[in-house]
């Protein structure tokens, strides 16, 4: 027998990139009965983007729900209908100006599975290269590209500068493929 048993499930508003729904899920432990909002989304994607000089682009942004700017790697929403690899693409030349012919896909992680169903799709793309000026932001962002060498993007997650999770787990990626390679 599952943990959870799912008894009804119900329709909730429909926030632009998330919709709402409730759920009414059964413990099988202790029959409490839990209302639990589910954040339903398009699977999402982001890039750890290599510049030829070995430096890390980063994207410093406001995010509403701190109420403060993080320093994270490029990436959103993947379109309906649109590869995961093209929206990763897109997301990098839209939010920097940036892009690739050289990518390395990392794996797929759930975006947050406490209160959401979908999947955040994390890539490399070696080789970044500018290929445009003015960046072309949802009307909702704000963004600061910054490049730095990868040592201090080491140092800026050991120093908490960085704490955007789902930044971390692709950098820890990167980083623990980088280290490997070393080892060999």
């Amino acid at each position: 027998m599952p943990p959870y048993e799912l008894l009804k499930s119900e329709s909730g508003p429909n926030l632009g990139i998330f919709k709402i729904r409730i759920d009414y899920q059964k413990n099988n432990r202790n029959q409490h009965v839990l209302k639990a909002a589910v954040l339903e989304s398009a699977d999402s994607a982001n890039v750890v983007a290599i510049t030829p000089h070995q430096e890390i682009i980063l994207v410093r942004q406001f995010r509403f729900g701190i109420g403060e700017e993080t320093l994270e790697i490029p990436g959103g929403i993947v379109e309906k209908g649109e590869d995961i690899q093209t929206g990763c693409a897109r997301e990098l030349l839209e939010e920097t100006g940036y892009a690739s012919t050289n990518w390395q896909y990392l794996g797929a992680i759930q975006s947050n599975p406490v209160f959401m169903d979908s999947l955040l799709h994390q890539y490399i793309a070696r080789d970044t290269v500018l290929v445009q000026e003015e960046l072309q932001l949802d009307p909702a962002e704000q963004i600061e590209v910054v490049c730095l060498p990868q040592k201090e993007v080491r140092q800026l997650i050991l120093n908490r500068t960085i704490q955007h999770p789902h930044t971390l787990t692709a950098l820890m990626q990167y980083f623990w493929q980088l280290d490997q390679k070393k080892m060999t």
